[in-house]
């Protein structure tokens, strides 16, 4: 055995700044009852006195560097924020609320926009002047993000962009649209990932020139914020509008995806502990037959072994975020917390309604809210199935299926 010591590395308490976050959006968070979220969620409309307060005490602009407006924080503290808004009362609610703008503009932008760039957006999205939504998905290429068609080509000094993307969220809101294009078809593309231009569009421009549209797409759930179609007919991005490399943008997007994972990851950790705190509490006032039902083992033992899994997912996503704030290959660890947490959010949400029995069924309770929100997640930002290819592949070195 060796004799010699070493100072431990491994510490599992959260930095100061981290443990700060927690506090400050709870007691944000606190203010607002599931009545407040239902009351959106029926209405369609974003939880603006929830999103005013958070701009307000600077909780959204965690990730900004200090010299324009933000707090000069990591992924790892925006992943604690929207944990702990879901956590206090939000739920599904939460998880736009820390994608749109914080991490598709913010964070993206501090980390691959020009210094030109980061002057223009960065102080405006940290005084809350500015909100963002990210377009890749489309109608034709669904999950496989190599395959889309939107082509923006070089006109002039800028670009033309045209094509349809779909599932974009909260474009009726945002200022800009961080788009994903292709600069070179995926059929000409060598390696297939080359060929990819990340643009910022300023979406209320484009849409008073005619040349950007978009229609809400009815939903079962999350409807606090929209999700588009959205579609583009010659709309012009000037040359300095590039994030990144034209050509050579996936490594961009993929510090777009990744956080998007890790905080959807968060975001299923929080929801969580929302549901199951939901269905203990009433566990532990129903009494049909004289006792609690949270007495019998039958509820107790899936409630408990779902607190399992969310404790799992939690140190898995905060590992992922930790790695990405490093700039440390994060890819797996993110699309395993990504994985567990929306498993995690689901079972509790499935096992909330089964604790409530029929009650679930009432619009009177929360869980039937939480229940379509939960189902979402195993679905996006990428599915499931996705996620085990990646991990069959990256991790356990099994050949490539698709």
């Amino acid at each position: 055995m060796p004799t010699t010591t070493r100072e431990a590395r491994v510490d599992f308490d959260l930095p100061e700044s981290a443990a700060a976050v927690r506090e400050g959006v709870r007691a944000i968070a606190a203010k607002y009852d599931q009545d407040y979220w239902t009351r959106c969620d029926e209405e369609k409309r974003w939880p603006e006195e929830v999103w005013r307060e958070l701009v307000h005490g600077g909780w959204h602009s965690l990730a900004i560097p200090e010299e324009y407006g933000g707090a000069g924080q990591g992924l790892l503290e925006l992943a604690v924020a929207l944990e702990s808004l879901a956590d206090a009362g939000a739920g599904g609610a939460a998880s736009f609320m820390y994608l749109l703008t914080p991490a598709f503009g913010g964070l993206t932008i501090a980390r691959h926009g020009t210094e030109e760039q980061r002057r223009a957006f960065l102080p405006k999205i940290a005084s809350g002047e500015l909100e963002t939504c990210f377009a890749i998905t489309e109608p034709d290429a669904g999950s496989n993000a190599i395959a889309i068609a939107t082509q923006a080509r070089r006109d002039g000094d800028g670009f033309t962009v045209d094509g349809q993307k779909i599932w974009i969220s909260g474009v009726e809101r945002a200022d800009f649209l961080v788009l994903v294009t292709r600069t070179i078809p995926a059929a000409e593309a060598r390696p297939r990932t080359a060929g990819f231009t990340v643009l910022l569009v300023d979406v209320k421009e484009a849409v008073a020139e005619g040349t950007l549209t978009y229609r809400p797409i009815p939903k079962l759930g999350t409807n606090t914020v929209a999700s588009s179609m959205v579609f583009l007919d010659g709309v012009r991005v000037p040359a300095d509008r590039v994030l990144g490399e034209v050509d050579q943008g996936f490594a961009v997007l993929w510090d777009i995806l990744n956080p998007e994972r890790i905080l959807a990851a968060a975001s299923g950790v929080g929801f969580g502990e929302l549901v199951l705190r939901t269905a203990c509490d009433y566990a532990r006032d129903r009494a049909p037959f004289g006792t609690p039902i949270g007495a019998h083992q039958a509820v107790a033992f899936p409630l408990a072994r779902i607190k399992a899994q969310v404790e799992l997912a939690r140190l898995m996503t905060y590992k992922a975020a930790w790695l990405w704030d490093r700039g440390r290959p994060c890819g797996s660890e993110a699309n395993i917390a990504k994985l567990t947490a929306a498993d995690a959010a689901w079972q509790a949400a499935d096992r909330a309604f089964q604790t409530h029995g029929g009650m679930a069924y009432s619009l009177e309770y929360p869980v039937a809210r939480m229940f379509r929100d939960a189902r979402i997640a195993k679905n996006i930002p990428v599915a499931e199935e996705l996620v085990l290819a990646h991990i069959a592949q990256h991790e356990l070195g099994l050949p490539k299926t698709y």
